[in-house]
């Protein structure tokens, strides 16, 4: 199985006048294509800002992250949106769905940012919502659903372009323990499914332990 990630002596510093906050120091890491795995450590250990810095939403003081072998850091930023968009979905505690539009249309946004037609868009948008078990909720706006209903747009919206890698940062966080075990099952499912490569930020234990490996972090260092 080859590696989808390759992550070398990645550091994230953050400099506030005199003030210097080493979040990261020195990860390495790979990640194979179609695996699953969950980061976990204590808050503040560093976990988000290693998602972020593996979904390219920022950039790192030092080191590198390959995709497929392709140093991701040394595309311009234009570049980097465009692979961004197209190879990376993103699920975060907050689903961040658009309120004045409905479900379907907030799956198809990123689809019609990409430029795919909007008929095609639409069709794909309808059949993801159908497999998060939505299908009955298209034409709701985000305040006619359920916190787990807006979560499952959401994932479907980070699947709407097919991307490779999806990335969830504490995606249960904000929901109570039912509606938790539905979205982690939702994601055990189409994660088998699509054949994805999954990589969660979570301090849930149960979805932790689901994933087939655990990564610690530990002040910025990788256990």
């Amino acid at each position: 199985m080859s590696n989808l990630l390759e992550v070398r002596s990645l550091s994230k510093t953050y400099v506030n006048g005199p003030n210097r906050v080493e979040v990261l120091q020195g990860i390495n890491l790979d990640i194979q294509a179609g695996t699953t795995t969950a980061l976990v450590g204590a808050s503040g250990a560093g976990k988000s800002t290693l998602l972020h810095l593996l979904g390219a939403l920022d950039r790192p003081s030092d080191g590198s992250v390959r995709f497929r072998g392709d140093e991701i850091f040394s595309k311009s930023d234009r570049d980097l949106a465009i692979f961004r968009n197209r190879s990376i979905g993103f699920v975060f505690q907050f689903h961040h769905l658009l309120p004045e539009f409905t479900a379907l249309e907030n799956v198809m946004m990123p689809a019609l940012i990409a430029r795919v037609p909007r008929s095609k868009a639409a069709a794909v948008a309808e059949a993801l919502l159908t497999d998060v078990g939505l299908s009955h909720r298209l034409s709701h706006r985000p305040g006619e659903l359920s916190g787990g209903e807006q979560q499952r747009v959401a994932i479907a919206r980070a699947l709407v372009l097919a991307p490779e890698l999806l990335l969830a940062d504490e995606p249960t966080g904000n929901l109570d323990m039912k509606t938790s075990e539905g979205v982690h099952d939702l994601l055990d499912e189409l994660q088998e499914k699509r054949g994805l490569t999954l990589v969660v930020v979570t301090h849930n234990e149960r979805l932790a332990a689901a994933m087939g490996r655990t990564v610690r972090l530990v002040d910025g260092r990788l256990e």
